[in-house]
């Protein structure tokens, strides 16, 4: 009779490894108590990025354009001189995401800090550069943003994109039509674009007269 009759067979089981546990990013509403920045607190954080670093001018000149035409992060680091008509005082503006191309009026201020850029940092195909003259990167651009709003005390972690929300929100609050809105912003679909009328404060101007 074989020796092994009468016995269950034993298999070695090889040790699992324990899955990494990865820790989930809470929702944007954690960390902050909105999405978007007011014309004020864009105000400060130009004025601030002014006087922070050796390239304030460059800093502050970048958020005013983000600012005034609701650009992502990557269209700021792609941005060329070549879009900017200084002349007529046009931005031919190239969406990303596939986002909807336009052209924007360029007024006073802008005209003025991107002629005194172009003075500062001549000879460059890329609007916002470095000291090498090479485009500033996504992540620069970020920590530059970040920094500005630390300084100047807004009470939750400013990023990038709150820029673009910012300027939905004032042509929204300024009684901007919601096509037009939705054109200068580049969304292909108005549902992108109904968020900002819908914080508008004058949809409720009627409500409780006294």
């Amino acid at each position: 009779m074989s020796k092994n009759a009468g016995h269950t067979p034993q298999f070695s089981v090889a040790p699992t490894i324990e899955k990494r546990k990865v820790p989930l990013r809470l929702a944007n509403a954690v960390y902050r108590s909105r999405e978007y920045l007011t014309d004020a607190e864009v105000t400060a954080l130009m004025k601030t990025a002014a006087h922070v670093g050796r390239h304030g001018m460059r800093d502050a000149a970048l958020i005013l354009v983000a600012y005034r035409h609701g650009l992502r992060v990557s269209e700021l680091v792609s941005l060329r001189w070549d879009q900017v008509d200084l002349q007529q005082g046009l931005l031919h503006v190239a969406r990303r995401k596939n986002g909807i191309a336009s052209v924007h009026p360029l007024r006073g201020p802008e005209l003025r800090t991107l002629r005194r850029l172009q003075r500062d940092y001549p000879h460059t195909a890329y609007v916002f550069v470095s000291e090498r003259k090479a485009p500033l990167t996504v992540d620069a651009i970020r920590k530059i943003v970040i920094r500005a709003g630390h300084e100047a005390g807004i009470a939750f972690q400013v990023h990038p994109h709150m820029l673009r929300h910012a300027t939905g929100y004032k042509l929204a609050n300024d009684g901007q039509d919601t096509r037009a809105i939705q054109q200068y912003l580049g969304h292909r679909n108005i549902q992108n674009t109904t968020r900002y009328t819908e914080l508008a404060p004058d949809r409720f101007k009627d409500f409780w007269r006294d």
